[in-house]
């Protein structure tokens, strides 16, 4: 059985990924955003480096409310994200790849009590096998405990594809903090909302005027949708 938590789920909370830029990142933090992510994984589209991450980042912990900032990983070592972390000031570490269960449940990990796993599962039974495994046993404040993508074949997300929301509407009965992605958008996201119940939602493509470059206007109007 899937071990619950419990999650002050008053407002809808709203993860913007894939920043690459300041002015993204600004405009996301002052329109509500509550996590910004930045992908470390150079085969992505949205694809960002330590340097330029650690110049944003410099300036966002000087904002009023600083949304917390997630760190993107796919199939690196507990020990490379952890120091990421460290370098660039992040919150959390997502793990988007094929990583095993340890890199977030066992107390030795480099990243444990700040990562969580981001599934792709077919289907219920998977989702359900795969929350079980690789559940955080320890979180940081306002963690989200499993992050549920488009499945595809190739692609580690940001694919654009809408997800199967009945799977996703299931598992987050039976386990709070269940962040919602795939193919969300300022026009779908409060259907999502209110057919899933997530602890929050998170979009990269949606939100897009080209790959790594945010419309702001579809920004704002996706956080005020989501959160509405």
């Amino acid at each position: 059985m899937i071990k619950r938590l419990c999650y002050n789920r008053i407002v809808m909370k709203v993860k913007i990924c894939g920043i690459t830029n300041l002015d993204d990142a600004l405009v996301a933090a002052e329109a509500g955003a509550d996590y910004l992510g930045f992908i470390f994984y150079p085969p992505s589209k949205r694809t960002t480096n330590v340097a330029d991450v650690q110049g944003m980042v410099a300036q966002l912990r000087q904002l009023p409310r600083c949304p917390l900032l997630v760190g993107v990983f796919v199939d690196e070592t507990a020990v490379y994200m952890a120091d990421v972390l460290h370098q660039c000031q992040l919150d959390l570490a997502q793990l988007s790849g094929n990583e095993v269960p340890k890199l977030i449940g066992d107390p030795e990990s480099p990243i444990y009590g700040r990562s969580y796993k981001a599934l792709r599962p077919t289907s219920l039974e998977e989702a359900q096998a795969d929350a079980e495994w690789f559940l955080p046993p320890k979180m940081a404040p306002g963690q989200p405990s499993i992050l549920l993508e488009t499945y595809h074949p190739n692609l580690f997300g940001g694919t654009g594809e809408t997800g199967n929301w009945p799977i996703s509407a299931q598992l987050a009965q039976e386990l709070p903090g269940i962040m919602l992605a795939g193919g969300l958008t300022p026009d779908n996201v409060a259907s999502a909302v209110t057919q899933v119940h997530p602890f929050a939602v998170d979009v990269a493509s949606g939100v897009e005027a080209s790959p790594g470059k945010k419309d702001h206007n579809r920004l704002r109007a996706f956080i005020t949708n989501a959160k509405r």
